[in-house]
């Protein structure tokens, strides 16, 4: 019925060009009918196609119905007007023969605002409708349930839908549904969406709860499943396993479990496979050699146990591959001769034992290797010169040795920008001084925790690109050499927990990334967060920039022996967001020239022989989260207003001589009289609300204890809270585990 209402409009115009075309054959007649009959015919064209086309009055009042349920701002980026009934032309209307067949209104925001409302009921009354596109805007409520029957690709993602998601019964021609990122919840009505010849299904980053269920391989044509990021929980249902079209399988961040089906094998045309972040147990089913098509395999983050699946070497197509944080062990069996295409291998964070094979080098397309945390031991191998491509180097934790051999190595590598081999050496190796001449695109330099001896190597200041230098945790000894802080590119530099002494050279006033000519934050799109260790980690807390592509210009210094003044000269840094020069023996007063960092954030000069007064220009510091001056040897009075209201009296302890002023302490005196009035209220309040809540408790009790159908209906009730809150709860925790994931484990 909805195809011939469609169709209707073009049967007139075909009747029209056939009358036209008899009219030239018959050699009877007038040229002039023949006229005629050409010009209603185009007059026809110009009604029903264009953009001047006249539409549908029932598609022209639908329209203005959705548009009037929209709020103010949201009608005003429709701009529909009620007096124009050229709804063709509108914008983001798109007709056939006068009648609506797509809508894309897709992103309509400006200035932070979005298209906002709940009208979108009034769209499933065009009869016509193929295709609907409402992503990333404010809509919100529930979706309609009816209507649509022409329907065939929906784009509802990033709103604010809620309730079921729809399911379209009656659109016998959905090929696409996507609802990404809207608040859809219950459990997933299956049958309804395998009615049609659906071919891409993308529902993550939603709420939806309860098992996966059965009954997807009635989707005969189903290309993409996608049920990620929501609170769906169970094992995996068997008839998954056997939808022979599957191209794209995503069902990370959930709560399911239970162990992977060999059945896996039977979806030979997967490209994508992504079951991350979830609980699966068990071993890695080998049976990859029959994934022929396979070139995204993510098992991050699960209880997998186990070796490394054989098959592995067999996926041709192969292009990144992440089993990173689970329980694999045994040796690394990747043969990667005929991996021609991996450009990421990510198993860091498992049990992996042994030494690296000289053959994971085959992989010459290698851009990201990550073999952290684990139990490998032994030398890099020689055949690592090969890996040209690669940009990315993590083997922290494991057992390496021989710091010298590794990096004679890795300098061949031209495209190396980030190196991070943290907690490995630890047998009392010497930082190698010369023999490297590479790296000339390094930007990330990681030498953390290696019990090194010896003093900055001078092969660094020909590294140009470098941005992050941490050597912390060593045993390096010597002065800084004043070209360290020459380097034009660096701006995050941890050199705590050593052995370095002197003062330290001006040059560290003067970096380039940090100063007043840079730009004010140093770009590290490329650059991993993952070398944050435990001994920084504060630094990184509550700050303004600590984004993935982003982080803070830092100087740390602490647990040294340094000495002399601060230099005033450090005013000059103005971009620099932490200055750590704790536990050292810096002598002399607090600069009031630091009151000129005004990004700064974090300024730990505790535990020094500083004297003098605190500054009262530091209150400037808008930005200052953490300020530490304790046991030192300050004295006068501590500065008042802005963030140093927000500091406690740990944070100034061990200065004897350092005093409140008056003020701070008649308001510490009002304070303490205040809590203590406050003390002996609440203590009474607490002993009320505390007999009044036993009384009511024991109420309840009784009328449960003597009710039954009152105490079935109200554990069915606190049931139902509960597993409310559980879904809520987990879906949130699953987005934050895979977020500090990412920083947590390299």
């Amino acid at each position: 019925m909805t195809t011939r209402r469609c169709l209707c409009s073009a049967l007139q115009e075909m009747s029209l060009l056939s009358h036209f075309c008899l009219c030239l054959q018959r050699k009877a007649g007038s040229c002039c009918r023949c006229i005629r009959f050409l010009l209603v015919f185009v007059f026809v064209l110009h009604i029903h196609g264009g953009h001047s086309q006249m539409c549908d009055p029932a598609d022209l009042a639908a329209l203005l119905a959705f548009s009037d349920g929209l709020d103010r701002m949201g009608a005003g980026l429709v701009g529909w007007g009620p007096n124009d009934t050229s709804c063709c032309s509108w914008t983001g209307i798109s007709c056939d023969l006068g009648r609506v067949v797509e809508l894309d209104l897709s992103n309509r925001s400006l200035s932070r605002n979005s298209l906002r409302g709940v009208a979108v009921a009034q769209l499933g009354r065009l009869p016509c409708l193929r295709r609907l596109d409402l992503s990333t805007n404010g809509l919100a409520g529930a979706f309609p349930a009816r209507g649509f029957p022409a329907i065939e690709v929906v784009n509802v993602s990033s709103n604010g839908f809620t309730g079921p998601h729809p399911a379209f019964p009656g659109a016998p021609n959905l090929t696409v549904l996507d609802i990404t990122n809207n608040a859809f919840s219950g459990s997933i009505n299956v049958t309804a969406l395998c009615s049609s010849p659906v071919k891409i299904l993308r529902f993550s980053a939603n709420a939806f709860s309860g098992d996966v269920p059965a009954g997807f391989s009635q989707c005969k044509v189903l290309n993409e499943l996608s049920l990620d990021s929501n609170g769906l929980t169970g094992s995996l249902p068997k008839d998954l396993y056997t939808i022979s079209e599957l191209r794209w399988l995503s069902l990370q961040e959930n709560q399911l479990s239970g162990s992977l089906d060999k059945a896996l094998g039977n979806l030979s045309k997967l490209t994508l496979i992504d079951l991350s972040y979830n609980m699966f147990t068990g071993t890695i089913p080998d049976v990859f050699g029959k994934l022929r098509s396979l070139e995204f395999l993510n098992l991050a983050s699960n209880q997998l146990n186990g070796t490394l699946p054989l098959s592995l070497s067999h996926c041709l197509m192969l292009r990144v591959v992440s089993l990173r944080n689970n329980s694999l062990s045994g040796e690394i069996t990747i043969d990667c001769r005929l991996l021609t295409r991996l450009n990421n291998f990510d198993a860091g964070t498992n049990k992996l034992r042994g030494a690296i094979p000289p053959r994971l080098a085959s992989c010459t397309e290698l851009r990201t290797l990550n073999l952290a945390r684990n139990k490998l031991q032994g030398e890099l191998p020689e055949s690592f010169k090969n890996l040209t491509s690669l940009s990315y180097l993590s083997l922290t934790g494991n057992g390496f040795t021989n710091l010298s051999s590794a990096l004679q190595v890795l300098q061949h590598l031209p495209n190396l920008t980030s190196l991070v081999l943290t907690n490995n050496f630890r047998g009392g190796e010497t930082m190698p001084m010369d023999g490297i001449e590479g790296f000339k695109r390094m930007q990330v330099l990681v030498l953390a925790n290696c019990a090194l001896l010896g003093t900055v190597p001078p092969w660094l200041q020909s590294l140009k690109s470098l941005s992050v230098l941490d050597i912390s945790w060593n045993n390096l000894h010597g002065e800084i050499p004043p070209w360290l802080g020459n380097l034009d590119s660096l701006f995050y530099i941890d050199l705590s927990n050593n052995s370095f002494s002197g003062e330290l050279p001006a040059t560290f006033t003067q970096m380039k990334s940090s100063s007043n000519g840079s730009n004010g934050q140093a770009s590290t799109e490329d650059l991993p967060l993952s070398f944050v260790k435990k001994n920084s980690a504060p630094t990184a807390k509550g700050l303004k920039s600590n984004q993935l592509n982003s982080f803070p210009p830092s100087l740390i210094l602490s647990n040294n022996m340094f000495v002399g003044p601060i230099l005033p000269s450090f005013g000059c840094l103005v971009k620099l967001h932490v200055l750590d020069l704790s536990f050292n023996k810096f002598s002399g007063p607090i600069p009031n020239e630091l009151s000129n960092m005004l990004s700064l954030e974090i300024l730990d000069l505790a535990h020094n022989n500083l004297s003098g007064s605190i500054p009262s220009s530091l209150t400037k510091l808008n930005f200052l989260s953490k300020f530490d001056v304790s046991f030192n040897n300050l004295s006068g009075d501590i500065p008042t207003g802005g963030q140093f209201s927000t500091f406690t009296e740990e944070e100034i302890a061990g200065n004897p001589a350092l005093a409140l002023s008056q003020s701070q302490s008649c308001y510490k005196r009002a304070v303490t009289t205040e809590m203590s009035s406050e003390t002996r209220f609440t203590f009474g309040l607490f002993l009320t609300v505390e007999a009044g809540f036993a009384f009511g408790l024991l109420t309840v009790w009784n009328v449960l204890f003597f009710a039954s159908s009152w105490r079935a209906a109200y554990f069915q009730m606190v049931d139902n809270f509960f597993d409310r809150f559980y879904v809520i709860t987990m879906v949130n925790l699953n987005r934050l585990r895979r977020k500090w994931e990412h920083k947590d484990h390299p």
